[in-house]
């Protein structure tokens, strides 16, 4: 199974689209802005994982300089 996300401030854009899918025989799924949000940051967070663990002190550390 794949998907994809299609990200549009217009209703009558997302509406086409979602007509369209249904027509082609695809499942549409509405998710809320937070959840965009969730995917684009865990799309983000999977692009820089460097694969190194980082103490607890050094988070701290960092987040105590912003």
């Amino acid at each position: 199974m794949s998907a994809i996300v299609i990200h549009t401030n217009s209703k009558a854009d997302l509406k086409i689209l979602s007509e369209l899918s249904l027509k082609l025989g695809s499942d549409v799924l509405s998710i809320s802005e937070e959840q965009y949000e969730d995917l684009a940051l865990g799309k983000l967070m999977d692009k820089v994982k460097t694969g190194k663990d980082a103490s607890r002190e050094s988070v701290m550390k960092k987040l105590k300089t912003k």
